[in-house]
Parts: structure tokens; sequence; C-alpha cells
């Protein structure tokens, strides 16, 4: 399924907590841009109506997953779908904010966080900037992230083709893939390679961690690539 088909984004809105989920759901739901295809209380119910709406062809493109659930808690959940449906975008959703948390949910793939006292208009923009391939981080967190995240040493950008580092600087500067495409005269379906070429040259998980290492590396955008992708 592509992610760049017309029509609303199909979302899946995933939390055990009822009220939360109703309302995550209305509201989400009630943007003229988003469609919530299905809600689940739990991962496991989240897996399998994936896998329903998949044989269905309305297959969600973004997931507003809360961390923290059991038996099987927001992380492992969001490790199985992106193992299953790399092209999936997971927003993590939580009420705690420490960075052994957040560290865990990136590494299973997830690419965007917000806390749960988020207003619902960033959880509207994050699941966008998710489905445009932007990251998406609660401000609060994000310093912290780039400070401490553990990530591959610096000398691994060595393994990266030019082509690729071009890539990267344009995602550490917050660039959706459309523009990438078009700073860099490629089809989008090239900059999808080329991130996930990164992603495995790297031993990352998600683009948002491979934009943390890159920001914590120093590898910026051009001004000249970075004017062209927002031309």
């Amino acid at each position: 399924m592509s992610a760049e088909e017309d029509g609303p984004i199909r979302v899946l809105v995933v939390d055990d907590h009822e009220v939360v989920r109703r309302g995550l759901f209305s509201f989400l739901d009630g943007e003229p841009d988003l469609e919530v295809v299905a809600d689940a209380g739990g991962g496991q119910e989240a897996l399998d109506l994936l896998a329903k709406l998949d044989r269905e062809g309305r297959r969600p493109q973004v997931v507003v997953m809360d961390m923290h659930m059991e038996p099987m808690d927001g992380i492992e959940s969001t490790r199985r779908i992106r193992s299953l449906y790399d092209d999936v975008e997971v927003i993590a959703l939580t009420s705690f904010g420490d960075d052994e948390r957040v560290h865990a949910a990136l590494k299973a793939g997830a690419s965007g966080y917000l806390l749960k006292d988020a207003d619902a208009d960033e959880v509207a923009v994050a699941v966008r900037a998710a489905h445009r391939g932007e990251v998406q981080l609660d401000s609060a967190v994000a310093a912290r992230l780039i400070a401490s995240l553990h990530a591959p040493a610096e000398d691994a950008r060595l393994n990266l083709t030019a082509r690729e580092l071009d890539v990267l600087r344009l995602v550490a500067a917050g660039e959706p893939n459309k523009r990438i495409a078009a700073a860099l005269e490629i089809g989008e379906r090239t900059v999808r390679s080329h991130v996930s070429s990164i992603l495995s040259k790297l031993g990352l998980s998600s683009r948002t961690q491979a934009a943390l290492w890159a920001a914590r590396q120093g590898i910026a955008a051009d001004a000249p690539a970075a004017d062209a992708a927002r031309s």
C-alpha cells in the first residue's frame, strides 16, 4: 500500500483506557484529512486488527500507540508492527517522560513521541508529520534524547555513500520525503530506499533515531540543499 496515495490518512488508535481511546478517536476522526479506521484496547488486539484491515485493503498508515499497556506493552507492540509492516508509522503516546521509555519506543521503531498531556491538535500534527516522513518529538524530551541516545560510533558515517549522507542531512533538518526528493532531484521511492539503507548501515530502527544521531554528530543540511527542499 503506497504511502503516497490520495485520500485521508488512515489511523489506528491503541490505548487500554477507553476514555482516552474514545477521545482520540472522536477528535482525530473529526479532522477532514484523517480517518480513524479502528481502535484497539491492547497490543494483541491491535495486531489482529492490522491483519484484518490489511486483508481488506484498509491498512492504517499511522498508529497512535499507548506505551503503558498489559500484557503486551506499547513498546513490544510497536516492535511487532514495524517488523510486519515497515511502512506503518507509529506515534508513541504515554504519560511517562523518562528517558529509558523514550529510548525503548524509538528503538522499537516509533516515528514520534508525545506525552499524554499534549493537546489533541498536537497529536493530529504528529500523525500528519509521521505520514509525511517527518520526525515529531515532544519538545520536553527531544533535547535530552539528542544528548543521550545510544547510537553508532561517529565513524559509522564512513559506511554511508555520498548520496546517503545527502539524504541523512535533510532528514536531520526535519525535511519530509517529498522535499528531500525535490531537493536531490530523485523519486520519493528512491528516498525511502536510501533511508532504509541508512538505518541498516547505522543499526538503527527508525527515521527518528537517524535524525537524532545525525543531530548529535553535527550532521546538518547544507544551506543550498535545505533551501531547495523548501522551495
